[in-house]
Parts: C-alpha cells; sequence; structure tokens
C-alpha cells in the first residue's frame, strides 16, 4: 500500500501566504464544506454559474468549500434557497453547523502560542473529534504527557522561554481533559500507538522520564484511553515513520481527517481515499504492535530499568 505525497499544510497558500487562523470548530465548516459541494455538483454547476446566479463571490464559495473562513450566516441561507432546499432537514443541518462553526473555540485565548506550526489546525480538528487514533515516536503521545516530561520538551528542544512553556502547559492540560469530558460532547477516545523509542528516549532527566512511564503504567481508569506500544522486535509497518492523527467525528457528514506533524508544522490530508489509506494503515500498525497489558509490562519494565540504573 502507497499513500501519495502530502500536499502543503492547509494553513499555508500556494502563493507562500497565510489563511486565517482557525480560531474556531472545524467538524462545522468540514461538513459544511462536503455538502455544498455536493450540492453543487448534483446540480452541475461551476462556482462560476453559483456565483453569477447568486452573486457571491467565487472567493467566498471557494473558501465555504474548502472549509477556509468562518460561514456568514446570509451565504448559507441564499445557498439553501439557491439549491432548493428550504425546510429540509439538511437545510436545518447547515444552519446547525453554521452557527456552531461561528462559536469561538476555547484555544482563541491561546491564539499567539497557537500559531507557530499551525497548531490551531490540529488543536480545532481535535476538539470535536470523537476518536483519535495517533502515532507518536520518539516521545510519549502529547495528550498523555505529564506536565515535567512536555515542558523539557517546549525546553530543550523547542527553546522556548519559561512564559511561554506555561502557557503551552495550559494548553496541553486543556486538550488532556477531553480524555475525561467534554461540554456536549463526549469525551474523545484516543487509540495511540507509540514506538519503544518513546520508552527509552530520556526527556528533561532520568527522573522526568521514570515519572512519565509510571504514569502510563497506571493511566488513571476515568481516561478513555488505549495504548499501544510497537516494539523493536516487530516487523517494519507502513506509516510508522512519522507521526500523525486521525480524527474521526461522530457526526456522520463531518469527514474524516489526519494530521501529519513535521518540523514545518501539521500537513492536514482530507482527501477521502488518502484517508482512507491512513485508516487502514494506522489499524495494521496497531495489530502490529503489542495488545494493552504486553504494552504496559514493556512500559514497566522499562521504568524499572531506569530505577535500577
Amino acid at each position: 500500500m502507497r499513500i501519495p505525497p502530502e500536499g502543503e499544510p492547509a494553513s499555508a497558500d500556494r502563493r507562500g501566504g497565510t489563511r486565517p487562523k482557525v480560531t474556531g470548530p472545524i467538524g462545522p465548516r468540514r461538513a459544511i464544506a462536503t455538502v455544498l459541494r455536493e450540492l453543487r455538483e448534483k446540480a452541475q454547476k461551476s462556482l462560476a454559474d453559483v456565483y453569477e446566479d447568486t452573486l457571491i463571490s467565487r472567493s467566498k464559495l471557494s473558501r465555504l468549500e474548502t472549509a477556509q473562513g468562518t460561514p456568514q450566516l446570509r451565504d448559507i441561507r441564499d445557498l439553501i434557497q439557491y439549491y432548493e432546499i428550504q425546510d429540509t432537514p439538511l437545510a436545518g443541518r447547515l444552519l446547525r453547523w453554521q452557527a456552531a462553526a461561528r462559536q469561538p473555540g476555547w484555544w482563541a485565548e491561546f491564539d499567539d502560542e497557537l500559531s507557530g506550526g499551525q497548531l490551531n489546525l490540529h488543536v480545532a480538528a481535535e476538539a470535536d473529534a470523537t476518536i483519535e487514533r495517533a502515532y507518536t515516536l520518539p516521545f510519549v503521545p502529547a495528550l498523555l504527557q505529564t506536565d515535567e516530561y512536555a515542558a523539557a520538551i517546549f525546553r530543550d528542544m523547542e527553546g522556548r522561554s519559561e512564559g511561554e512553556i506555561r502557557q503551552l502547559l495550559r494548553i496541553r492540560r486543556r486538550r488532556q481533559g477531553a480524555l475525561r469530558n467534554r461540554d456536549g460532547l463526549p469525551a474523545l477516545e484516543l487509540i495511540a500507538v507509540m514506538h519503544e523509542t518513546a520508552l527509552r528516549q530520556v526527556v528533561g532527566s532520568t527522573e522526568t522520564s521514570r515519572a512519565q512511564l509510571d504514569f502510563l503504567v497506571n493511566l488513571p481508569p476515568d481516561l478513555h484511553v488505549q495504548l499501544h506500544v510497537l516494539p523493536f522486535a516487530a516487523k517494519p509497518v507502513f506509516s510508522m515513520t512519522c507521526m500523525y492523527a486521525y480524527f474521526e467525528y461522530q457526526d456522520a457528514q463531518i469527514p474524516d481527517v489526519v494530521n501529519i506533524e513535521t518540523h514545518n508544522g501539521f500537513v492536514s490530508v482530507d482527501d477521502p481515499d488518502r484517508v482512507a489509506l491512513y485508516r487502514v494503515a494506522h489499524e495494521a500498525l496497531v495489530a502490529a504492535s503489542l495488545d494493552q497489558d504486553e504494552s504496559r509490562a514493556l512500559i514497566r519494565s522499562v521504568r524499572d530499568g531506569l530505577d535500577a540504573a
């Protein structure tokens, strides 16, 4: 199985500029984009045709169909009328999604801290996902990192100031809280695979790494987490060479999306065929990994080895 090369980060345009920062839920925007694109294609209309008929600019129509920017109520109402779906359940969903998309996300207050590397895009995708399937190396998954472990990464690898670290830890704790409960949504379920490298990599200090592994061994029972380790002994599996998160949504009309983490930020993959390949790839990754009990035993063994050292 081969996944085609990725495109550019979703927050960068082809002219080298940046698109508007994502300060609200992205799931409703993507649902609107999918439905409007399907309605236009079913009507056998081009963007130019819709512009001529509605006087909604082509650039705005394009942004609506690519989940960019915040959808305006007037535009959604005009398009509901244009496609003749007034008073239908679909029209009701479009209006509900439009209202939801306009609500500021909790991360908006941290916009400056999130802007680097398009983390705001990643958090927006995570905020209303039902399931997150993640793979990491050489670090523990972000949603399972202790404060001390995360701070060491921010300080030693990213060169963050103490003030930035405090803000980033506030963001991290808010994200981690979704594994317990969320307002208006079920708790986020995390199905994580981490390479055995993450267990062996010393972060910050031996004491910090030991405390992190101890947390993984004794994960609180109220966290909605499945944790697997891909051991050194496993045969190479496709997708094991880069970190990514696959987001699945409860609303069937919000398409799944994959965010790949790179040195230059997150690359968003939303083409349905490519997203489907990542779903298969993640299932293969889980199958190649240790089960949860075996993973916990390996984590405990490495932790105990740190104690002996």
